[in-house]
């Protein structure tokens, strides 16, 4: 359908627009583009200013040096949160924040205010403590990381790159120093679709644009197309009217018309407002 495909590439450009503006803080630096949009896009919605923070803080230059060493980036991340000041600590997490202070002066890294996390409401798997431990997992054991971002075709591809579980010491606890049963703490299916949406198809999109690959290009969209439907409120009130949004594109359309068109009252502005604005005219001329 027309409508889609117009709002589907405004959304797209947009997107591409705020990488590219991450590109060039970076110093136009494509792998440090690519580690700064993972963790914003782990935060969701609740901490990804955060986890941008965060990566600033902590560079993926220093990540890479530490590569060998998964212990070392999980001090790096969790110390330069700044949230293990909110929990109690045990040996784990006092051997942590020891680790931290060693690596922090050897990188210059200053840790955040924990304040800057919002944790209320938040899901025990989704905890921002959690999220970088399966950070770190997947930065020390992912080769090639752009790479192989770069060649994902479908929802399975990402969904394998993606499939990172904690450091151990995570099975049995949610929070610091606080044990719980074990549970493996995995990247979902769910989360592992949303990294598909909102960062390989938007990487790979600008990425395309950048080397000018038509290749790459169609790749990122055939993704979009495999990938289902966002599951949020926004997309639950459009289907509400019916099967509106059946995959990650459609529901990437829509988006861009709650959040950039209804949101901000541009009905006149708006491919679908101007249709509706028409048929009104219309009938108040027949009357």
């Amino acid at each position: 359908m027309q409508i889609y495909n117009t709002l589907g590439f405004e959304r797209l450009e947009r997107k591409n627009r705020d990488i590219m503006e991450l590109y060039a803080e970076s110093g136009e630096n494509w792998p440090q583009t690519f580690y700064m949009m993972l963790l914003r896009t782990m935060g969701g919605v609740d901490n990804k200013e955060a986890f941008l923070e965060l990566a600033r803080a902590v560079p993926y230059a220093a990540v890479l040096r530490e590569k060998q060493s998964p212990q070392n980036i999980e001090a790096m991340l969790i110390g330069a949160s700044g949230l293990l000041e909110l929990y109690p600590h045990d040996e784990y997490i006092l051997n942590l924040k020891r680790n931290f202070e060693y690596l922090s002066a050897k990188y210059s890294i200053v840790p955040m205010e924990a304040q800057a996390w919002r944790l209320k409401k938040i899901y025990p798997n989704n905890h921002p403590i959690l999220r970088l431990s399966q950070i770190t997992t997947f930065l020390a054991h992912t080769t090639d990381i752009m790479d192989r971002m770069l060649m994902c075709s479908s929802a399975e591809d990402v969904h394998r790159l993606f499939s990172s579980e904690t450091q151990p010491y995570w099975l049995t606890h949610y929070t610091p120093a606080s044990e719980s049963r074990t549970v493996a703490k995995r990247i979902g299916q769910t989360k592992s679709d949303l990294l598909a949406i909102n960062l390989v198809v938007q990487i790979m999109f600008a990425y395309s644009a950048y080397v000018g690959s038509e290749k790459l290009r169609s790749r990122a969209l055939s993704l979009l197309e495999d990938l289902p439907a966002e599951k949020n409120s926004i997309i639950a009130q459009w289907n509400s009217y019916g099967p509106l949004a059946r995959t990650a594109f459609d529901s990437q359309a829509l988006l861009q018309l709650a959040f950039e068109y209804c949101r901000e009252r541009r009905c006149e502005e708006c491919i679908v407002g101007r249709r509706i604005l028409r048929r009104v005219k219309d009938m108040e001329g027949e009357g």
